[in-house]
């Protein structure tokens, strides 16, 4: 893997087929310093878009990608830091653009994505009332019968991803099966990227364990309690998976926790406005250990 920093350079939606992740944002719901936890993928001339929250527009905005030239749409889950910027994108598409993008969504989730957050602001846009197919072009992943836990999976061009159930919301649901919608993305079997997620073990060592992974982004809150993996939860972990972790999703105060997650062997905090690239696996980050690494 490398990185590069793009924050001063415009992205681009194509490159020469190495698999890219551009960090549009690191931060938490509640970071004002830090952009949203929403992920571009590029590989070749295809691309994907992983979650699209509130802020995501002006962020591709301020290095060159219009919001509206991206046409392949995945969502994680409905929290706003990850569909918040969507009505914008729709809108555009159906009144401006006249092109509709793509989303990569099952039924179910399209039903609540739909219902529950997006039906207010479009349904009554036309007479008669409109429909998500109105706006989007629904990509139906498949379930894959070779996974205990319910995973989806779908190519978008030469990107393969794979989206495993994950424990995130409510706080007290035992596992994934008791939790509202919402997934992971492991991308090309090489990277595993949690989205939000409680502390759930089982999917790391039983994906880890089926694809080796290169890296795992994953979700670290600094403090402990709610809907998301803490810091101290993670450092539970065995230390071969620790080597592999980028923290991302964390707070404004993530400074105040770099000794910490560097004594306990994490590769390094995910660098937002950074691309990573695959499949060519650096070393550390020079200067620091296991690939820490201030922003």
């Amino acid at each position: 893997m490398t990185s590069s920093e793009n924050r001063s350079a415009q992205v681009e939606l194509t490159n020469n087929g190495d698999l890219s992740l551009y960090c549009i944002g690191t931060g938490s719901a509640f970071a004002k310093s830090l952009g949203q936890n929403n992920l571009l993928i590029v590989k070749g001339n295809d691309h994907l878009l992983i979650d699209c929250g509130t802020k995501c527009s002006q962020s591709l905005h301020d290095v060159g990608l219009p919001i509206n030239d991206i046409k392949y749409f995945l969502i994680t889950h409905s929290h706003a830091d990850h569909i918040g910027g969507l009505e914008e994108v729709h809108l555009y598409g159906r009144y401006v653009s006249q092109q509709k993008p793509f989303m990569v969504i099952t039924e179910t989730y399209q039903n609540i994505l739909w219902e529950q957050s997006l039906k207010g602001g479009a349904e009554m846009s036309e007479s008669p009332p409109l429909v998500f197919e109105d706006f989007w072009h629904p990509i139906r992943p498949k379930l894959n019968p070779d996974f205990a836990r319910e995973t989806w999976e779908v190519n978008i061009g030469s990107i393969n991803i794979k989206l495993p159930r994950t424990k995130h919301i409510p706080d007290d649901a035992p596992s994934w099966r008791e939790s509202f919608w919402s997934v992971g993305v492991i991308i090309d079997n090489k990277i595993l990227y949690t989205s939000d997620t409680r502390f759930d073990p089982d999917l790391l060592l039983d994906y880890d364990q089926r694809f080796d992974f290169e890296v795992i982004f994953h979700d670290c809150q600094l403090f402990s309690g709610g809907v998301h993996a803490s810091l101290n939860e993670l450092k539970t972990l065995p230390e071969y998976l620790r080597r592999k972790i980028i923290l991302m999703h964390y707070g404004d105060d993530w400074r105040n926790f770099q000794n910490e997650a560097l004594e306990a062997g994490f590769h390094s905090w995910a660098k937002q406005g950074h691309t990573y690239t695959f499949p060519e696996l650096a070393p550390a980050i020079e200067g620091s250990r296991h690939g820490l690494s201030e922003n």
